[in-house]
């Protein structure tokens, strides 16, 4: 399977300044694509990845709220500001809770909701005024999903992929029959991410890693290219899929 070439495409990439968003970012710049990086607090690991990494020609950096109505209005407007359209959405931006259904606050459930499902769905229909035939969606769930070593503390999380994974089955089928839009996810499992990496001990990452067939933990850049191959001409023919990259585990 190819990605092609992305030469002239417009890729907006949420949480887009560090782990699976950043190596997202560097995929598709490598395959010809402009990125707008949006990050919420950080501004200078964004910058970074812009005028080291990818370079100023190739990327432009927006902080916004993800999560809201305004910080999503304000993205895409910086956006077409820029370069006038969109051709790939990837609402990457999220929150991991580890929140079992006990010990979940009302603030805890509406910040996960927020982030992982409120705002990928706004993005979307802000975004589409904008977007062409043949652009693509590709949103982000989870392995956790799927897997039959899930515990407890996932179930807020899981709750919003869930979410995600119907957006991606339904509003495949009405986007691509209204604008020829296709709508997909990939639903990593671990990966090596400096979140996911933080507070873990060696024995920890050891057991997780023993839960892979391969004995390893994912990279961002794996990750990266199963969302790239997704946003290219060699996905024209998949839509409404929530592909599982996580080197055969679930």
């Amino acid at each position: 399977m190819s990605t092609g070439s992305l030469l002239g495409k417009i890729a907006v990439i949420t949480g887009g300044s560090k782990g699976i968003g950043a190596a997202t970012a560097q995929a598709l710049v490598a395959l010809g694509a402009k990125v707008v990086i949006n990050y919420s607090r950080d501004g200078s690991a964004a910058e970074h990845l812009v005028q080291k990494v990818l370079g100023a020609d190739n990327a432009h950096a927006v902080q916004a709220d993800a999560g809201s109505i305004q910080g999503i209005e304000s993205l895409v407007a910086a956006t077409v500001a820029k370069y006038g359209k969109i051709d790939i959405l990837i609402p990457n931006a999220g929150i991991l809770p580890m929140r079992d259904v006990e010990n979940t606050t009302e603030a805890d459930f509406d910040q996960a909701f927020n982030l992982n499902v409120k705002g990928p769905f706004f993005l979307v229909q802000k975004a589409l005024p904008h977007m062409a035939r043949g652009s693509t969606v590709v949103l982000i769930s989870t392995t956790q999903n799927h897997a039959s070593t899930v515990n407890g503390p996932y179930t807020l999380y899981c709750a919003t992929k869930g979410a995600v994974e119907q957006l991606v089955r339904t509003m495949s089928k009405d986007l691509l029959a209204k604008k020829g839009i296709s709508v997909n996810a990939v639903a990593p499992g671990p990966t090596g991410t400096e979140l996911f990496y933080q507070g873990k001990s060696e024995q920890l990452l050891k057991m997780i890693a023993s839960f892979n067939p391969n004995n390893r933990i994912g990279t961002p850049e794996e990750v990266a290219a199963a969302i790239a191959f997704l946003s290219g001409d060699g996905a024209k023919w998949i839509s409404g899929q929530t592909i599982r990259v996580n080197g055969g585990q679930a």
